[in-house]
């Protein structure tokens, strides 16, 4: 009895010291909900954002309002999200870029365990490693003869340095035990379009980016590096059917929140998102962005933020990788 009692007491405080306490909890939410997402409007994130937070604001009562504020990698939109009130009415959707940023900057601009709290895995993309259709380069075994042959003779575009693309295929390097010679450029469509233009031999993106060309017949898709072929490129291997089992580097999307969001709140969230991804027509509008809806517990994305964390910070600082 005196340790229920003592459960009991401990409960009603942790709900007394958030503000509103026990009535402020009955309630939530009561107003608008925010989502900060680090890129400009019409990327893949920002098209994902506003998929889920359409269908979970109407389950929650209330709109839930995209906020485009890109710059620095994301680190804008991250400090403002750390800079708000831990009450469950600001999140971000964040990429692969909140596990690398820590490492990729210094000093370090945040750190995921002190500074954010995990609320739900929404999905991935595979990044894929794309060719001119009329190139030397005609298949990822094409790519790794070549380069093993004439080490550093392959070069590949991305998105810029420290982008997902750019840690992918510097992961598959590794892997392949090949040296490529990498090409930073201020964005995946700049380096499509040189690649195109046979500038450079292969180009690394995210699948949705290289969807118009493939199917024009420009450009081809080597692999996707992910364990699993994509729904856009049924008919390409994916990097585990290319020789390299237990390989993965994708997109991967998920929401958080400031530190010390209350854990009734987390979990409401959670369920909800849940919910949500389970909608069919949100399963297919991420489809139509290249990619798959992960649905899971908390745990699992916790656990996903610190193992990406621990892969990035160890090839960073070995390749020693700067910022653009």
């Amino acid at each position: 009895m005196r340790s229920t009692r003592r459960q009991f007491g401990i409960a009603t405080l942790a709900l007394a010291a958030w503000p509103g306490g026990l009535r402020a909890q009955a309630v939530w939410p009561s107003k608008p909900l925010r989502v900060f997402v680090g890129y400009s409007a019409g990327g893949a994130v920002d098209v994902i954002a506003r998929a889920v937070g359409q269908p979970l604001g109407t389950a929650l009562g209330q709109a839930v309002v995209v906020e485009n504020k890109p710059g620095a990698g994301t680190n804008i939109a991250m400090r403002a999200l750390i800079d708000s009130p831990p009450d469950g009415y600001t999140l971000m959707l964040v990429a692969n870029a909140v596990a690398a940023n820590p490492t990729l900057y210094q000093p370090a601009p945040f750190d995921t365990a002190r500074d954010l709290t995990p609320i739900s895995l929404v999905g991935r993309v595979p990044v894929v490693i794309a060719a001119n259709a009329a190139g030397e380069v005609t298949s990822l075994q094409k790519l790794i003869s070549l380069s093993k042959a004439r080490p550093g003779s392959i070069n590949y575009g991305t998105p810029g340095n420290g982008s997902t693309p750019h840690l992918a295929v510097e992961l598959f390097q590794r892997a392949a035990g090949i040296e490529l010679t990498h090409v930073p450029y201020k964005g995946g469509s700049q380096a499509i379009t040189d690649t195109l233009a046979g500038h450079i031999q292969t180009v690394a993106v995210n699948a949705l980016e290289v969807q118009a060309q493939v199917k024009a017949g420009k450009l081809r898709v080597l692999a996707v590096l992910s364990p699993t072929r994509s729904a856009i490129f049924p008919d390409v291997p994916s990097i585990a059917e290319s020789g390299f089992p237990g390989f993965e580097a994708s997109v991967w999307y998920g929401f958080v929140g400031p530190a010390g969001v209350p854990a009734p709140v987390v979990a409401r969230l959670h369920a909800e998102i849940q919910k949500t991804l389970a909608l069919p027509e949100v399963k297919d509008r991420l489809a139509a962005a290249g990619g798959e809806v992960l649905p899971g517990p908390v745990e699992r994305f916790s656990a996903l933020l610190a193992s990406e964390k621990a892969r990035y910070e160890k090839l960073i600082r070995e390749a020693r990788i700067q910022p653009d």
